[in-house]
């Protein structure tokens, strides 16, 4: 059946439509085009650093993260937000391909793969109801849910409410994106007694500034989590 399937319909690449192998990856050409993060990597938001991979015997940090605190304990992206990665994100976005969802877990996956502990909670950063209202769909939530299934973790995904809307982030200053989000995320009541003492892993699809992440982390510490952790398909690079 599954032969007869392929026949009929070929996979295709994800982003350009092209013939290709197998299901959910790219042809030769959009994967050339994709940057995946590779070497070595800033510890706590996973953007890549210059240098060699052998040299990544501690934790090393990128420029922002050393100049932004992170409330978080490690953090690892997928890949660079330029290029095929930019249209493969905008693709899940606004484009209802919700089928970039597994995909984009299994890069995200095997990023953390080793990193967070057994007791982890996977959780999506929150959606403002209105904001989800309108895109029928939180991108991030659906990432998280398929995150989960790889690692064999906890999917909570009302982990963490978005109770009041704020502005729309583009075109915000760094230090104007954290300030919108003062005291607009919190841990859903129902949940308050269940994160307490276990770990956290919090995804997004894009990391630009990281205000969304630090909310999200803090609100998860302040209702007793214990270590928190952050993973995003893409992060917006200085060069992007």
């Amino acid at each position: 059946m599954q032969t007869a399937l392929r026949i009929i319909y070929p996979a295709q690449c994800l982003t350009c439509g092209d013939i290709v192998d197998s299901e959910f990856g790219f042809c030769g050409a959009c994967w050339r085009e994709t940057p995946f993060i590779t070497g070595l990597i800033c510890d706590l938001c996973g953007t890549s650093l210059p240098g060699d991979a052998s040299e990544q015997n501690q934790e090393l940090h990128c420029d922002e993260c050393m100049r932004i605190a992170r409330p978080w304990e490690k953090g690892r992206s997928a890949m660079i937000y330029k290029d095929n990665a930019r249209r493969f994100v905008l693709g899940l976005k606004h484009g209802d391909r919700l089928d970039f969802a597994r995909p984009a877990a299994n890069w995200i996956a095997a990023k953390m793969q080793g990193l967070v502990p057994a007791n982890t909670i996977v959780a999506p950063v929150p959606m403002h109801w209105l904001r989800l209202l309108r895109r029928r769909y939180n991108q991030a939530a659906l990432i998280s849910g398929e995150v989960s299934k790889v690692l064999g973790l906890t999917h909570r995904p009302d982990l963490l409410i978005r109770p009041r809307a704020t502005k729309v982030h583009q075109k915000m200053t760094a230090d104007e994106r954290f300030a919108n989000l003062v005291g607009a995320i919190d841990v859903h009541p129902k949940a308050q007694d269940f994160i307490k003492g276990r770990s956290v892993l919090i995804i997004d699809d894009v990391m630009t500034s990281g205000a969304i992440l630090a909310a999200s982390t803090e609100a998860a510490k302040q209702a007793g989590a214990d270590d928190v952790f952050v993973a995003t398909l893409a992060r917006v690079a200085k060069d992007a």
